[in-house]
């Protein structure tokens, strides 16, 4: 027969499971729950890298766009030195040409020699014709005796 004692014994055992079927209840909630945060984080941790991902090849197709649009400028300047670099070999030749029969038609038919000044502004290189304009004449050349000598003074 079963005695007061055994049901004692059975309930506490029972309390016992009870209590910790309550306490692993409690703990897999919590559990349940911290999993739930992780997800959360993970998901808006996924969709943050997937915007940074976004932008690093937007970053990346605008600096193609800035490097095609510096090689395109480059290309242009390139041109355009190449134009300005032909035009002063062509132009200053012309009209040194050009002044030093002026000159020599104004001067009486003596030859007069020109110093070309070498440039280095952008206003010299943009505008040859300018800075041709204001080389200063040198005198005429001195009249050389027959005898070969040149008279200095």
């Amino acid at each position: 027969m079963i005695n007061l004692e055994q049901v004692k014994l059975l309930e506490a055992k029972v309390g016992k499971a009870i209590d910790c079927i309550e306490r692993l209840t409690d703990e897999k909630d919590r559990q349940r729950q911290k999993e739930a945060n992780l997800q959360e984080k993970l998901e808006a941790q996924q969709k943050r890298a997937e915007e940074l991902e976004l932008l690093v090849v937007r970053i990346k197709e605008e600096q193609d766009r800035i490097e095609d649009s510096i090689l395109a400028a480059l290309d242009r300047l390139n041109q355009f030195e190449d134009a300005i670099e032909k035009s002063l070999r062509d132009k200053p030749a012309k009209s040194l040409q050009a002044k030093t029969k002026q000159a020599a038609n104004d001067a009486g038919e003596e030859k007069i020699c020109f110093e070309i000044p070498e440039t280095d502004t952008e206003d010299d290189i943009l505008d040859p014709l300018e800075a041709l304009e204001e080389l200063p004449a040198v005198s005429p050349s001195p009249p050389h005796d027959q005898s070969g000598e040149l008279d200095i003074f």
